[in-house]
């Protein structure tokens, strides 16, 4: 597991555009043998090629419902290369792209692992018209396109054996399950085919092939990304998601996908006081003993391991109970909301010859479902969202093991609702309860990978971000013990692509006394920064001690330390409403030429304060004793 940097990628005629490529692996090398030289290969056609290469290398027919030929994938990787060539600049350029079969892609059909789905009313196969808006702003990124991927029919099921495509296996346990529903597109990933697997997750299926996989799986809040051109299960609960080798490339492709359909009528948005930044010691709930009862005992002992690498960034433990939520889960498929799943596929279904029989059984289960239970347990849903508001009051994540055990394809076989159901104890009523989730690797349990979740109220996404990229190693050092102290510096990226660049020059600073002002607010620190020489540090008069920054025109000052801070705008708005005489925010000139929002104070107070511009910041005029 390392963490995605990015990188300049340099194309045939000396072009360079920045793209995000993996540095596990260079675009350039292991081409299949008679292919052209690396010299009249571009970034992304090489990486096609690869991909191909390992398509046959690992021979998993059972991963893909349609593969595109190879010759349309190098021809779409050559227009990539143009466009790098022309100067465009290409987030994710190189990089394949696996789609799970029930998101449309243009040209292929999309079967939702039914191919009697896929056909017209006359019986011949089709193909959809359009891309969905998720994919296509992927593509429109760099990324190519090589095939859909198989799941569990209909998107229902966490096992990713309810297929008549066959049952995928998991990519390096063959005996086992690899997890569902959005199987396919994570086993991709894991063997090594594809840089990005987009999955669907109502239920977990975005987080539990992430566990198995030893993935990471991105769950965004609900109405981010939008889910026009998906097959739906639960139009009220559906999400796309991203399963990648390492985090930042998740956090990317996510970003890239979010709010790429400005009419699909489940968009939302970020709120304008969105927390852009997780504090360096967050409180992290976890669940009491009885509420973990349903893990495997090695499961269990992984998970212990997993609270003590959180413990060891910094975070303060809550031990909290979840049995409400845990409850809540219930209703996604014992409940009336199993009507939305009918309401879905389900008159389709009824008549198709090639139902896979569990599916058929769960989603035609919601067929005769009354409009007042349905009613009723949405009504249900609405109390259990307040209660677990209540059971995470002064918490900023939930910790969670992603499931229970990781069992094998005979097991599931024999008992295929059971066991589904437990592996869905942990992830079933995220959606419900509108909360966005990261699945992460996080060792090993019995044999095989363990993975765990952190959890986030709606919004809140870049928080649970955060936390992960503690808990991952970094691209650097990638020996490192799990559970890193906490470095605002080593952040996931942004999801979030909002907010105003605010400078500190004084109290606020990290390790200052108002510096957690900023923690409360959801600030981000973002660098460390000089201002340019037209300023004059002052030492002002207040309680707790604070400097004043003056202008004084170009030449006239010194450069003065300070360090760069992203806050929402609803955020600045309540610093600036708080913010005491005399203190000001205003326009800072910092030494590279840029501007951005500071604070400053005012001519007058400028004028009384003792001048300490010769120490060049707060924190060294403090070491001086100014």
């Amino acid at each position: 597991m390392t963490r995605t940097t990015m990188s300049d990628v340099t194309s045939t005629d000396g072009v360079t555009g920045e793209a995000m490529i993996p540095t596990t692996s260079d675009a350039g090398d292991d081409l299949v043998a008679g292919a052209p030289s690396p010299a009249s290969v571009g970034v992304a056609e090489s990486r096609v090629r690869r991909a191909y290469a390992r398509i046959a290398e690992v021979d998993r027919p059972e991963v893909w419902i349609s593969l595109l030929p190879e010759s349309s994938a190098i021809a779409a990787a050559r227009a990539v290369d143009a466009r790098l060539a022309d100067g465009a600049v290409l987030p994710l350029a190189g990089l394949t792209l696996a789609v799970k079969d029930n998101i449309d892609v243009a040209g292929l059909p999309t079967t939702a692992a039914c191919p009697s789905f896929a056909t017209d009313p006359a019986g011949r196969p089709g193909q959809a018209p359009a891309t969905a808006p998720a994919v296509q702003a992927l593509v429109d990124a760099g990324a190519v396109v090589l095939g859909k991927t198989n799941l569990d029919q209909f998107a229902t099921g966490l096992v990713g054996v309810r297929s008549p495509f066959g049952a995928v296996r998991h990519a390096t346990l063959p005996d086992r399950v690899s997890g569902g529903s959005s199987s396919g597109s994570a086993v991709a990933v894991a063997l090594g085919i594809a840089d990005i697997g987009l999955g669907t997750d109502t239920a977990g299926s975005g987080r539990v092939p992430a566990a198995f996989g030893g993935l990471v799986g991105i769950k965004t809040t609900l109405g981010l990304v939008p889910t026009t051109g998906v097959v739906p299960a639960c139009r009220n609960y559906d999400v796309v998601t991203t399963f990648t080798r390492d985090l930042d490339l998740g956090v990317v492709a996510t970003r890239t996908m979010i709010g790429a359909d400005p009419t699909d009528p489940a968009r939302r948005s970020w709120p304008v006081d969105v927390r852009l930044g997780l504090r360096s010691a967050p409180v992290v709930a976890v669940p009491r003993d009885e509420d973990l009862a349903p893990l495997s005992p090695g499961w269990r002992a992984a998970f212990d391991a997993a609270v003590s690498s959180v413990r060891a960034t910094g975070a303060q433990i809550r031990t909290v109970d979840i049995s409400g939520m845990l409850s809540a889960a219930r209703l996604l498929y014992d409940g009336a909301i199993v009507a939305e799943r009918y309401e879905a596929v389900g008159p389709f279904l009824a008549g198709a010859p090639d139902a896979d029989p569990t599916v058929l059984s769960i989603i035609l289960s919601g067929r005769d479902t009354p409009a007042h239970a349905y009613v009723a347990d949405r009504a249900r849903l609405a109390v259990a969202k307040v209660e677990a508001e209540q059971v995470l009051a002064g918490c900023d994540l939930l910790l969670l093991p992603t499931t229970t055990e990781h069992p094998t394809i005979a097991a599931v076989q024999a008992d295929p609702l059971a066991i589904n159901r437990r592996l869905g104890t942990y992830t079933n009523f995220v959606n419900l309860l509108d909360m966005a989730a990261v699945a992460i690797p996080a060792g090993e349990a019995d044999g095989g990978p363990f993975g765990i979740t952190v959890l986030s109220r709606a919004f809140d996404d870049q928080l649970a971000l955060d936390l992960a990229a503690r808990l991952l190693p970094s691209a650097d050092d990638t020996s490192a013990p799990a559970g890193k102290p906490a470095d605002r510096s080593d952040a996931a990226p942004l999801l979030v692509e909002t907010g105003v660049d605010v400078l500190v020059v004084g109290a606020h600073l990290r390790g200052q006394p108002l510096n957690g002002q900023l923690d409360e607010l959801g600030a981000r620190f973002l660098r460390e920064v000089r201002t340019s020489d037209a300023y004059r540090l002052v030492a002002l008069d207040t309680q707790p001690r604070k400097p004043g920054l003056v202008r004084a025109g170009p030449g006239a000052g010194a450069p003065i330390a300070g360090e760069v801070w992203r806050l929402s705008p609803g955020a600045l708005g309540t610093m600036l409403a708080d913010l005491p005489a005399p203190m000001s925010l205003g326009q800072v000139e910092l030494a590279d030429g840029t501007w951005v929002v500071g604070f400053g104070c005012t001519a007058e107070s400028g004028s009384a304060g003792a001048d300490i511009t010769s120490s060049g910041g707060w924190v060294a005029a403090l070491r001086q004793g100014l």
